[in-house]
């Protein structure tokens, strides 16, 4: 049983610093980014523009850029995502945002995200984009946030409104992420949603989404992806096996300082897991490339 190299769901590069934030962070280029990917076994992954919603990133890249990054870097940047805000048009939750996706599409983009727009998953705007996405075949990854000073579709513990639109919109396939999706994994009503909750987990909100859902996936990026697995590696292998085909690796890899993230941990999580037979090559394999690839390459 052989190591496989990895494709990233989720990162974000630019191609030049141009914008720093406070504690001079910058997100990373792509030969920054190359030296990363070497160091923990990923292949190539999949450029998230950001800066498309309006949540104080500290530097923009573009649909187009992200284009270009992966027409430029191929060997590092296989694929992009675009950002097609609610707003976008008319500023209604009446337009036509297929008129936009329909033109990412033809320019390559493979799907939308990460949608970080602070606003409720049930807000009429977020019913419009996720109802235009859904028509142009164009799966989203989403980041849930806090209503106001923060950043992310906003829901309360349990996703109540997202079940709501999971169910509304079937053909859809949203790839959840950051830590208040993850949390969701365990029943334990203590556990902090902002953060990276410790300990045993007993299967929570998540689980019981994840099986009722099958248009629900799990994009494993960032520290809190990672968290969800490595708090109970032995619940993880067991909701690795289960949900096998909709789990997507990621990094969320935001700045050359990452490279000691615990993102990046996840590339030896599933390979030590595999190695020791905790869980099965099949799952490995689409977990690591397999789901990814199958998403992409459509």
């Amino acid at each position: 049983m052989k190591i496989l190299p990895k494709i990233d769901i989720h990162v974000h590069a630019i191609p030049e610093p141009f914008l720093r934030a406070p504690n001079g962070h910058t997100y990373p280029t792509p030969q920054e980014l190359r030296v990363m990917y070497d160091r923990c076994g990923i292949e190539k992954g999949v450029e998230l523009p950001d800066g498309i919603y309006s949540f104080g990133a500290q530097d923009i890249c573009s649909p187009r850029e992200a284009r270009n990054l992966v027409r430029d870097y191929p060997e590092t940047l296989g694929w992009w995502f675009t950002g097609v805000p609610p707003t976008m048009g008319h500023n209604t939750p009446s337009t036509d945002l297929s008129v936009y996706l329909k033109q990412y599409k033809a320019l390559g983009a493979r799907g939308v995200g990460e949608i970080s727009e602070n606003r409720y998953f049930d807000d009429p705007y977020m019913l419009n984009l996720f109802r235009h996405c859904e028509a142009c075949d164009m799966p989203v990854i989403f980041h849930i946030g806090n209503l106001g000073g923060d950043y992310g579709i906003v829901d309360e513990a349990g996703l109540p409104r997202f079940e709501k639109v999971l169910a509304m919109f079937p053909r859809l396939r949203f790839l959840g992420h950051s830590q208040k999706f993850w949390a969701e994994i365990s029943a334990d009503e203590t556990a902090d949603r902002n953060g990276y909750p410790k300990g045993k987990v007993t299967a929570g909100r998540l689980v019981e989404l994840f099986r009722k859902y099958p248009n629900l996936c799990g994009d494993l990026s960032a520290g809190s992806g990672y968290n969800a697995l490595a708090r109970d590696p032995e619940f993880a292998y067991a909701f690795l096996e289960e949900f096998q085909d909709r789990l997507f690796f990621g990094t969320d890899i935001c700045s050359p300082t990452d490279i000691d993230s615990d993102m990046l941990k996840l590339s030896s999580f599933l390979d030590q897991a595999m190695l020791a037979g905790k869980i099965s090559y099949t799952a490995y394999e689409k977990v690591s490339r397999g789901n990814a690839l199958a998403l992409l390459e459509r």
